[in-house]
């Protein structure tokens, strides 16, 4: 997403970020088959996981989940009640596709990260 906001006039004016909802892999670097599927792209991934904070809440306009689970999750971890309408799942933006749901590659192999 990085990546394409760089590409945006408004980029000074957007900040994105990602984080997870549990805390291991903390301060791990982006999957080594990720990162290998993003620079066939010409895409170079940086930054370190981190776990969602509840100022994040505050901080960010939209709450991206990638699946029910974290939209769940996410709803649990949420400090106050007015940010409510800010968590969303990512796939109710898609246009394209049909899945509700960003399937979980990390137990898989190579396949699963399709870069388009």
């Amino acid at each position: 997403m990085n990546h394409l906001i760089q590409q945006d006039p408004l980029a000074p004016a957007i900040v994105c970020d990602s984080a997870g909802t549990s805390n291991y892999h903390i301060d791990a670097s982006p999957d080594r088959r990720m990162t290998a599927a993003a620079l066939k792209q010409s895409i170079v991934l940086r930054g370190k996981s981190r776990q969602v904070q509840p100022e994040d809440f505050k901080d960010f306009d939209l709450i991206l989940a990638m699946d029910r689970q974290n939209y769940a999750d996410l709803q649990a971890m949420n400090p106050d009640p007015a940010y409510v309408s800010k968590i969303r799942l990512i796939c109710d933006y898609c246009t394209e596709y049909t899945d509700r749901e960003v399937p979980d590659p990390y137990y898989g192999g190579t396949v699963r990260f399709l870069v388009m």
